[in-house]
């Protein structure tokens, strides 16, 4: 049924020239359709289109649930630093905030979503299971942990973050039964790897719907991309930017040129291209708006191939792909 709503929205477009694809008409009223039966539904499209990207953009996951192409991580972040950028994030259009266990700084990103004065089910939570909390017991209480300490009663996504050997799988059960009690709204999975992937369906009937990942043109994991979509699996890229390594990379900085950009903003722009959920650390105001000025442009499909071009499988954090 989603599949013929979205098929309809297409249709209206192509009709009355309206633009369906970030849930919006025109660039200011919600794009609700009134069906036969009264019911009120936005249409998303699920395949998202180069030209039509805004920073309200959605993707659908897998379980129904729309989840904003972009975002802001917040990792490494201090705990006043957080907040004061998740309030000023909010304020200028961002929808999804990524925060951790591990990162200690869940109170103060509850804090500015509760402050910002934004309606709660317009804003994305997403935060991850810490590995000191594996297993099913530990995986479920630690959500509840999550959720006092951010002041919310559901986090939209609920991920794990480290495919931890020998108890991922218990995990990943207790992840289900969060799902199924709503307190997340949709469950996935952080750094795994094709073969962790697999060993996970192996083991479950649920498909995480998030796969986040490590991911730039010079981290351009492929193969993974395409594993993840053949499976109906949204990936999200985590370090767009390479922490800086490769801003200064001349291949970068010649295309940036070409557009009037900034090499983080074609890095953005890259992924948001291919349908990567993305989501950039800062807590500079710049420089979050820098980042989120990536709208008013599309990179030509020659200089996406030249960016693919770029991988030499760097990684600025953890390599899962030696995790067993």
């Amino acid at each position: 049924m989603d599949h013929l709503f979205n098929s309809f929205g297409f249709v209206l477009e192509a009709i009355l020239g309206m633009n369906f694809y970030s849930g919006k008409v025109g660039k200011a009223d919600d794009a609700l359709l009134r069906f036969p039966s009264g019911c009120y539904r936005r249409i998303v499209c699920s395949n998202v289109m180069a030209g039509e990207l805004r920073i309200d953009t959605m993707v659908k996951l897998n379980n129904g649930v729309e989840m904003p192409l972009f975002g802001l991580g917040t990792y490494q972040a201090s705990r006043k630093g957080t907040e004061e950028a998740v309030l000023y994030a909010l304020e200028i259009g961002y929808r999804l905030i990524d925060t951790a266990q591990m990162y200690g700084n869940e109170r103060e990103v509850g804090n500015a979503v509760r402050k910002s004065g934004i309606p709660r089910e317009e804003i994305f939570v997403t935060t991850k299971l810490d590995n000191s909390n594996h297993g099913y017991e530990r995986a479920l209480t630690s959500l509840d942990t999550s959720l006092e300490l951010m002041g919310l009663s559901y986090v939209d996504l609920f991920l794990i973050h480290w495919p931890v050997e020998d108890l991922r799988n218990e995990s990943w059960r207790a992840l289900e039964k969060l799902l199924e009690e709503g307190t997340c709204h949709a469950i996935g999975v952080s750094n795994y790897m094709i073969g962790h992937l697999r060993g996970l369906f192996e083991n479950s009937s649920t498909v995480p719907a998030v796969n986040q990942v490590e991911f730039s043109p010079f981290l351009y994991q492929k193969d993974l991309l395409e594993f993840c979509r053949s499976n109906s699996v949204q990936l999200e890229g985590y370090s767009p930017l390479t922490k800086g390594e490769n801003l200064g990379d001349p291949g970068l900085r010649a295309i940036a040129s070409k557009y009037s950009k900034t090499s983080p903003q074609i890095l953005l722009r890259w992924a948001l291209q291919k349908e990567i959920v993305t989501i950039p650390k800062s807590t500079n105001v710049e420089r979050l708006r820098e980042n989120a000025d990536i709208f008013d442009f599309e990179i030509s499909h020659e200089d996406m191939a030249a960016l693919d071009s770029f991988n030499i499988d760097l990684r600025t954090s953890w390599d899962p792909s030696t995790a067993p």
